[in-house]
């Protein structure tokens, strides 16, 4: 258990790492690069396309294996059906993306920067995941 907890430690140190280098932890240049109809910035397009990139295939090799290298199960999505639930998250989280600059992963990132902004979102995003529990009576 020690082994897998140092592994997702500098897992998520490096994921982290790559998200400020890469740029994702500013919401100014987040926000620009959304905005193509005025100062289009691109510049995110490459850390999104080797994202992509790199997820496409470690899903495929996943989807081949039982278990992952640590020997654990792997557990993909049941479905690739696309539904409303699907449609409308997708939806909420690009509003939220493309109103505040963050998504949770950078957000979670820049916490450490100590700016207001990242805890107001993140604070945010726990409410409305509460929420969304107590309407729908998720677990």
């Amino acid at each position: 258990m020690r082994n897998i907890s140092l592994i997702a430690f500098f897992s998520g140190l490096l994921f982290g790492t790559g998200l400020i280098i890469g740029g994702m932890t500013n919401p100014a240049k987040v926000l620009a690069f959304l905005d193509i109809t005025g100062d289009w910035d691109p510049s995110l397009m490459f850390v999104m396309l080797g994202a992509i990139a790199i997820a496409f295939f470690a899903f495929r090799r996943a989807a081949r294996q039982p278990t992952s290298l640590l020997g654990l199960p792997v557990h993909l999505p049941d479905t690739t059906r696309i539904d409303r639930k699907l449609v409308m998250g997708a939806i909420l989280f690009g509003a939220g993306w493309g109103l505040a600059g963050f998504c949770p992963g950078p957000a979670m990132v820049a916490l450490l920067f100590g700016s207001a902004k990242p805890w107001l979102f993140v604070a945010s995003m726990l409410v409305g995941m509460w929420l969304h529990n107590r309407l729908f009576g998720k677990g």
